[in-house]
């Protein structure tokens, strides 16, 4: 599953199937669907990476960060900090 841009609807905002997210520019791999869980944004939101280098991370302003894939800098959204299923759980 590619990790795509939103374009007037995320398709995988609602998809819960097994698998692996992937950057849609280079596949490296970035998401679990075990981590990811439903959120009111137009968003998939992730409680966790992959892999270590699976993104990184820019703040943007207090409390949100840019977030880009880790091997291409493909921009993937932002990460808003203490917002998740559980407090303290960044959503990706």
């Amino acid at each position: 599953m590619s990790f795509c841009s939103f374009v007037g609807g995320e398709v995988f905002k609602d998809h819960f199937k097994p698998g692996i997210y992937v950057c849609s520019k280079c596949d490296h791999e970035l998401f679990s669907s075990r981590s990811k869980y439903e959120h009111s944004s137009p968003w998939p939101a992730f409680t966790e990476t992959i892999h270590e280098n699976s993104v990184s991370k820019f703040k943007e302003r207090p409390g949100a960060y840019k977030v880009k894939c880790g091997k291409c800098g493909n921009g993937l959204g932002h990460e808003f900090v203490n917002d998740g299923p559980a407090k303290g759980v960044s959503r990706f």
